[in-house]
């Protein structure tokens, strides 16, 4: 499913259009077209920051030369994106719980719902 990602660079809300990735070994940054996903150790970049970007002293820079475009949602990602919302919509969906085995101690955050013991569990 497309997901809507943002620049990379600080204060930027621009869509990213473009992924920037060093190759530390060649001492190469490359500026090419949105990655499919997003990789930790690459930037998302909107058109912008894609075109002014400079690389680092004694670096090279290999930057896509064709134009930058936001990703397209296909009739893929749309019809996931129905089905998605139509399967959490149904009342017939079966709930699951899960409850943390007799005797555990969870740590952590609270939940925000808790088990109380019913009108059974009282009378033994």
């Amino acid at each position: 499913m497309l997901s809507v990602r943002r620049c990379s660079r600080t204060g930027c809300t621009e869509l990213a259009v473009a992924t920037l990735t060093y190759v530390y070994a060649d001492s190469t940054a490359v500026v090419g077209p949105l990655a499919t996903q997003a990789e930790p150790h690459s930037y998302d970049l909107c058109t912008t920051h894609a075109h002014k970007l400079t690389a680092p002293r004694g670096w090279e820079l290999v930057r896509f030369e064709g134009e930058f475009a936001p990703p397209q949602p296909t009739t893929d990602d749309l019809t996931a994106l129905a089905e998605a919302v139509r399967e959490a919509g149904r009342a017939d969906r079966p709930i699951e719980a899960t409850l943390p085995a007799p005797g555990v101690v969870q740590r952590g955050r609270r939940a925000h719902l808790r088990v109380l013991p019913g009108a059974a569990d009282e009378e033994q």
